[in-house]
């Protein structure tokens, strides 16, 4: 059994965890409410924007095949955005993004990572990796992320791949994140249906200027950019939930720990005083008994 000084550093040790741990617990709680409301801003453009360019799409007079919406056949080589966390501590949430994505594309694919969890298990793995970005501001803003979809444009419109997908984890509350797997290119549309029947409707005339092509052009690339924003905006919000509950978790079990060490501890005490009361009593008596 352990000695009373071996429990006493025990106890200390773990409630020096407990205190880390509730630091790390205090800073995701602050930091899911920011990201959450980024995601829940972002929602609302985001969806204005696809019904937009759903309708100029789908106006006969403005209808052409853009290069990012020219849809490809089956198979073809297919390039991975991987976004994952530059930190763990953040109970499976790297994990389930990472078997998700291992699990889902086994063949020859590139990738794109975003996070240094999903760079280091990449390159473990020899992994084609075209471009790697870490260490992203907490703030993250669409200019951060713009060049990361920019470079998947461009190697998409190169034709050196024939389909872009992002394996992101979508938030959904702080006790629920679920890993997905998102067509990123080409982009599909869905045909606008009506609210009632749910058929296709013809879409509303409305007059543009510039013409429907040339909006089509400016709009999509910067549309196509937003989806990749709002998945690194939804992976942020699920990690720092993901953290919070495990850090919350960790405080729980060291002091839960804490605890049965104290009583182990005072047991180890309340033992050894009475050992020691026992010798003095052997002791008198030997010295009374000697008389």
């Amino acid at each position: 059994m352990a000695t009373a000084r071996e429990f006493r550093l025990r106890i200390r040790s773990i409630n020096n965890i407990s205190q880390v741990t509730r630091a790390l617990q205090t800073i995701s709680a602050s930091r899911v409410r920011k990201a959450q409301e980024a995601v829940l801003r972002s929602r609302p453009y985001a969806s204005k924007a696809l019904e937009i360019l759903q309708h100029l799409s789908a106006i006969p007079e403005g209808r052409h095949v853009h290069p990012l919406l020219a849809q490809s056949p089956e198979g073809g080589r297919s390039l991975v955005i991987l976004i994952t966390s530059d930190r763990g501590l953040a109970g499976a949430y790297n994990a389930n993004v990472l078997r998700l994505a291992l699990d889902r594309f086994k063949g020859e694919e590139s990738f794109i990572s975003i996070g240094r969890k999903g760079r280091d298990l990449l390159i473990r793995l020899g992994k084609n990796l075209v471009g790697e970005f870490s260490s992203l501001p907490a703030d993250v803003s669409f200019m951060d992320v713009s060049a990361i979809g920019q470079l998947a444009i461009e190697e998409f419109t190169k034709e050196e791949f024939d389909r872009v997908f992002i394996v992101y984890t979508d938030y959904i509350n702080l006790l629920r994140q679920e890993p997905m797997v998102k067509q990123f290119l080409p982009l599909q549309l869905e045909t606008v249906g009506d609210p009632v029947t749910g058929e296709s409707a013809p879409p509303a005339s409305y007059i543009y200027e510039p013409g429907q092509r040339e909006l089509i052009d400016r709009v999509l690339g910067r549309f196509i950019q937003l989806q990749l924003y709002e998945a690194v905006l939804e992976s942020l919000a699920s990690e720092h939930a993901a953290r919070m509950v495990a850090m919350q978790n960790a405080t729980d079990n060291a002091l839960e720990f804490s605890a049965a060490l104290t009583l182990e501890y005072n047991k180890a005490r309340q033992l050894a005083v009475t050992s020691d009361m026992l010798d003095i009593v052997g002791g008198a008596e030997a010295l009374s008994g000697g008389r």
